[in-house]
């Protein structure tokens, strides 16, 4: 195939076929919508995206990093692989009034949208399948947003689990190393464009820290005691000082809260815990801001003299597309929307797990209407299905279609340009999908690590201070 109408018409049948299954994909995301899973929970998400997969007869896996389910479409020949990313999970969010009364878990994001539009771009593909050059994987993907910690946490300690987010644990599992380029379509908040292309997102670091003082009767003898709720508040207080340091065009954000503060007034507070979510636009500046955060906790922990324990963990890495991906699917969207109603994307300060897989192979990441309601808040709910997942299966699917057809020359093409070298100057193209998987996890390992710092310890010279690290 070469000519510009041959492709017209291959796209021309997908949406035909996008289009036969309407009322099916329109069901699936009504239905995931209104049955909400946290991350690493979606089961019955799972399940339903399992049997669409049967009913298309896809071989496919199950259970990838507890609930991923991920099916392979084979193309009529060989070739790169293209993905087609859904997310599976729900934030917890037990004020909406779609939230499962048992969990409190709630789709106030959209990725039930996408599920419905990575199986509905399968239909479409269905029908062409036979004139594609390379295979179509089809991803039900879990646990994007960063939800239930604690109970994360325990499932790494565990081994259960390797990362607090799916598409990190997938990447460390290997899920990722047959697939070439991956791409989703999420939906943005009221008021948005029909369609923007291009966006890029922070990175984010978690940060949880324990102050450990004395306790003390707080009115008979609070000299006694050393406070940790003072020490936990003038870290807070060291942190906010920092904001006015910190780049505009870093895009930083930091923000901290106090989950335990104390057990009772009536005593001195030996025992604070402060959760802190930083975020950045690059991993340098990721890395600068998370420094301040760190001199903020030792000077509070300096101040009153207690230990702060603290166990810091990259969530996302920072998010920026495929300029090449961009370009094809900006051509896509303005044959199905219009050039007017397709913009050029922004920097959002929010962070998401594509920025993890855009480590490792280009990805694709716009964003659709069909929302009312601002993103993560009570009132967001897709009510518009048919802008948010069935228009976007057509532009996924189209998008695959320009991919890969003609010998999958525009796949390899991209893929070939996407090939930027790492900190040994080694490209993309040079390395085994082992040898890429290994740089990405030297990359989070630089920031996951443990330490306690003894604000009461004052060596020579009276600095005060001492870190003892944890395991890495």
């Amino acid at each position: 195939m070469s000519t510009a109408g041959q492709v017209t018409e291959v796209k021309r049948a997908v949406r035909e076929a996008v289009e036969r299954s309407r009322d099916r994909v329109l069901e699936i995301s009504a239905d995931v919508q209104r049955h909400p899973e946290t991350g690493f929970r979606e089961e019955r998400s799972a399940a339903l995206v399992a049997d669409w997969f049967t009913g298309m007869e896809l071989p496919f896996e199950r259970g990838l990093s507890r609930t991923g389910v991920k099916a392979r479409m084979t193309g009529g020949g060989s070739g790169p692989t293209v993905a087609v990313l859904g997310e599976l999970d729900a934030l917890l969010l037990p004020s909406h009034p779609l939230a499962d009364p048992g969990t409190g878990a709630a789709h106030a994001c959209g990725h039930h949208a996408q599920i419905a539009s990575m199986v509905g771009a399968a239909a479409g593909l269905a029908a062409v399948q036979e004139q594609l050059d390379g295979d179509v994987v089809f991803f039900a993907v879990p646990a994007e947003e960063s939800t239930e910690l604690a109970w994360r946490r325990e499932l790494v300690r565990a081994g259960e689990l390797r990362h607090l987010v799916g598409k990190a644990d997938l990447i460390a599992r290997g899920a990722f190393d047959d697939i070439d380029m991956a791409m989703l379509c999420h939906t943005a908040g009221e008021g948005a464009p029909r369609l923007s292309v291009g966006d890029s997102h922070n990175g984010s670091v978690v940060k949880q820290v324990l102050f450990q003082g004395r306790a003390s009767h707080a009115g008979a003898s609070p000299w006694r005691g050393v406070n940790a709720l003072k020490s936990a508040t003038l870290a807070l207080a060291a942190i906010d000082a920092q904001r006015d340091t910190f780049r505009d065009e870093d895009a930083v954000r930091v923000n901290a809260v106090l989950p335990q503060g104390g057990s009772a007034p009536t005593a001195v507070p030996d025992r604070v815990e402060m959760e802190v979510v930083i975020r950045a636009r690059t991993v340098g500046a990721l890395r600068e801001a998370c420094a301040a955060v760190d001199r903020a906790v030792r000077a509070g922990a300096v101040a009153l003299g207690t230990t702060a324990t603290t166990e810091t963990t990259l969530n996302y890495l920072p998010h920026h597309q495929d300029p090449e991906l961009v370009e094809l699917c900006r051509a896509n969207a303005e044959t199905l929307f219009g050039p007017e109603k397709v913009v050029r994307g922004w920097h959002r300060g929010a962070s998401t797990d594509m920025g993890d897989l855009g480590e490792v192979m280009p990805v694709l990441h716009p964003f659709t209407a069909g929302a009312v309601g601002d993103a993560h808040s009570p009132d967001y709910q897709v009510t518009d299905h048919v802008t948010a997942a069935l228009e976007p299966a057509v532009l996924l699917a189209w998008c695959v279609v320009d991919l890969l057809v003609d010998g999958a020359a525009e796949a390899r093409r991209i893929m070939d340009a996407a090939g930027r070298t790492d900190e040994d100057g080694r490209g993309r193209q040079d390395r085994t999908a082992a040898q890429v998987r290994d740089d990405y996890a030297a990359l989070r390992g630089r920031f996951d690590a443990s330490y306690t710092f003894d604000g009461a310890d004052t060596g020579a010279g009276g600095d005060a201070g001492r870190v003892r690290r944890g395991e890495d």
